[in-house]
């Protein structure tokens, strides 16, 4: 293993992979862009040429993470024949997609996207209404502005349907070390229809924390990318350093993994965040898995005044059903968000 990251960053390479038909070559280490919308522009650029200089050539990102496009293409707009990025947009119709990937291409610096990619539908478009989503994506590929079209969701019905229907190149789906069965069977039928995977929620909102174990899991499947989410250095050094000595999923890993998925077994936030906003201001994606974040990370960030007072707003909940509707889990968040509050004030006072 290297010990100076300078060095270790000149003579690192990347595996790369084929993402399925779209014949798309890209690193086995992929870079997810949520996360760069935390920092300032030039910490953004130096962390995504550094993550370029370490062989990462997939990025991926959406019109709704605010300035994470912005931030894309200011730091790879000198590269972007070297590189491959994905993105996702929100619009249900072929205006609203259609407007959305000309500012997108626009805030990234480009004339295409590599993976145009349908954010989260509630289901698969009729491919024959020439006023859907899909017929905007579809029309973005014949003009030029995206190579291949994607579609991402939270649903697993939703994505077997997606992946069984011949319209799109690619899938994105959250798939981690602790996924069902079920989930892990999205990969069987991709790779039966040569689609590319692209794996979200690799870390499960950052609540899996063995991260060379969630690392091994899914570099066993050799058709799919997952995406980390990076906002710092040392995390990308770390996947950077995973990828130059890829670790063996041995009994160790094995058992990391299940002791992962004892704990969290059952109903669980996933953090994807489409409950908010909450009409009572609780920021669930966070506080509905208080539980796990006090336990899996330094607890005393997340026992401030501030996170005190944000937990206390647990009691102002109404039970209105937003949120639930919302889910695409189909979770009931305020029967969580109790439940984890009740351990979170458990904590305090003991910590106190």
């Amino acid at each position: 293993m290297f010990r100076d990251i300078a060095r270790f960053l000149e003579q690192a390479t990347v595996d790369k992979i084929r993402l399925g038909r779209t014949e798309l070559m890209v690193g086995r280490v992929g870079f997810g862009c949520l996360p760069i919308q935390r920092i300032r522009f030039e910490e953004a650029e130096r962390l995504l040429r550094r993550a370029v200089d370490g062989g990462v050539t997939f990025f991926d990102t959406a019109r709704g993470y605010t300035d994470s496009e912005e931030k894309l293409g200011r730091a790879l707009a000198g590269v972007r024949d070297e590189v491959i990025i994905a993105t996702k947009l929100s619009g249900r119709d072929r205006k609203t997609l259609s407007d959305q990937l000309d500012a997108s291409l626009e805030k990234l610096r480009t004339d295409h996207v590599d993976v145009l990619q349908l954010h989260n539908p509630p289901g698969v478009a009729d491919p024959e209404d020439p006023d859907s989503a899909y017929a905007a994506a579809r029309a973005a590929k014949e003009q030029g502005k995206a190579r291949f079209v994607g579609i991402t969701n939270h649903r697993l019905d939703v994505a077997l349907a997606a992946a069984q229907s011949g319209l799109f190149d690619a899938v994105q789906f959250p798939l981690s070390a602790i996924s069902h069965a079920n989930d892990l069977h999205l990969i069987d039928v991709c790779r039966a229809g040569d689609l590319g995977v692209i794996a979200m929620k690799a870390l499960c909102g950052g609540l899996i924390t063995h991260v060379p174990a969630a690392f091994a899991f899914l570099r066993q499947f050799g058709s799919l990318v997952p995406i980390w989410g990076i906002q710092r250095e040392e995390e990308l050094d770390q996947f950077l350093m995973l990828e130059a000595d890829p670790p063996p999923l041995d009994d160790a890993m094995r058992a990391a993994i299940d002791r992962d998925r004892r704990e969290l077994a059952g109903d669980y936030c996933r953090g994807c965040g489409y409950c908010l906003p909450c009409p009572a201001d609780i920021p669930i994606p966070v506080a509905a898995r208080m539980k796990f974040l006090l336990r899996r990370s330094p607890s005393e960030r997340w026992l401030t005044d501030e996170w005190q007072e944000k937990m206390a707003r647990i009691e102002n909940c109404q039970d209105c059903g937003v949120c639930h509707d919302r889910c695409p889990y189909g979770l009931h968040p305020p029967d969580i968000l109790n439940k984890m509050y009740e351990d979170y004030r458990a904590f305090l006072a003991e910590w106190r």
